[in-house]
């Protein structure tokens, strides 16, 4: 997991007039929620963030650290203006520590099925899960070498090497992706 950290700083003004006024400033107005929903105003670095926030995936935590004081949080929401390739604002969410969160993470395949280099082909059913982890355990991506799949078999949920401290919540039986016979 990239241990990437985002300086921040509190922010006491609010409203349309100082969000522009930070945005010349080279800073993008954001909000970091708690689990109570409580919300704290801070800003952050343009450049610092679009360098995270163009890199990561959904289930990356991120270091934040306002005014000194870190937490691990995720990158909620973004308003984005395609105009300008400018982000207008961000939303963070940081949970207490041992809170599990639920989530929904894509799965990438690597290889090619030896049942397809045998003439079968490769159906892609489904490339997603629902997981439950802390947000420490929260894996950025997961990825499953398919190059195992014979014809007439599957890559099922089971399948997948997980750490023992997320939970998957998607059945176990539900195939990932499967390799069918060639139709003679």
């Amino acid at each position: 997991m990239s241990k990437q950290t985002l300086e921040a700083k509190l922010r006491t003004a609010t409203g349309k007039t100082a969000a522009k006024n930070l945005r010349k400033e080279g800073r993008i107005p954001a909000v970091v929620y708690n689990s109570k929903g409580e919300a704290t105003s801070i800003e952050v670095g343009e450049v610092e963030f679009n360098k995270i926030w163009r890199t990561i995936t959904p289930t990356t935590s991120i270091t934040l650290n306002v005014d000194g004081k870190e937490s691990l949080a995720l990158i909620k929401d973004v308003e984005y203006n395609i105009r300008n390739d400018k982000v207008l604002h961000a939303d963070f969410f940081a949970p207490d520590a041992d809170e599990k969160l639920v989530m929904k993470i894509k799965i990438h395949y690597t290889g090619t099925p030896a049942g397809v280099l045998k003439g079968g082909f490769k159906k892609e059913r489904n490339n997603e899960i629902k997981i439950k982890a802390a947000i420490a355990d929260l894996p950025e991506t997961i990825t499953a070498d398919i190059s195992g799949i014979n014809v007439s078999e599957a890559l099922r949920v089971k399948d997948l090497k997980l750490d023992s401290k997320v939970e998957v919540l998607t059945s176990a039986e539900l195939p990932l992706v499967t390799v069918s016979p060639a139709r003679g």
